[in-house]
């Protein structure tokens, strides 16, 4: 079976380099790293009456690991406004809606096509890195970073495999 259905004589996977993270139905500028995204099933044993000597497993309950976004320090706000939401939820006028956001994943091939949607739910900012540490002994690329918390992930399937541009 072809791993490509569209593009038969496509060999290679896509990279990891070509994404873009969107929430507020906007792309959040200069991502340069995203964690996996990653879930668990915890198993559940049993036993059954009849059968003493053996144990059954079922699926229990899932989770869904945190994810990191991380970036170079710019002037854009929206890494730290969106952790400051979370921050200051105990504050008066602050809800559900204004520190949950729902952010999509786009994977995109070497001809800058959508390739792969996924959309990641109820998220909120558990950790913010503003400034990483500095060292003046490098010329290291400053980098801030959120890790999110998520209720769960699912992949777009209205997003298919596009024809690749043949140049």
């Amino acid at each position: 079976m072809a791993e490509f259905t569209v593009n038969p004589t496509r060999y290679d996977p896509y990279k990891t380099h070509m994404f873009r993270i969107k929430w507020d139905k906007e792309y959040v500028a200069g991502l340069s790293k995203m964690g996996p995204l990653t879930r668990t099933t915890a198993p559940v044993s049993h036993r059954v009456g009849g059968d003493p000597s053996h144990d059954r497993r079922s699926p229990g309950l899932t989770t869904y690991t945190s994810v990191q976004f991380d970036r170079g320090v710019t002037h854009d706000p929206a890494f730290e406004a969106w952790a400051n939401k979370v921050a200051s939820y105990t504050a008066p006028g602050i809800s559900l809606p204004d520190f949950r956001k729902d952010v999509t994943v786009d994977v995109f091939n070497e001809a800058n096509q959508l390739v792969l949607s996924y959309h990641l739910y109820r998220c909120w900012v558990s950790e913010y890195t503003a400034l990483p540490a500095l060292d003046a002994a490098t010329a290291a690329v400053a980098i801030q970073s959120i890790k999110i918390e998520l209720e769960g992930w699912e992949r777009d399937t209205s997003v298919t495999e596009p024809k690749e541009l043949v140049v």
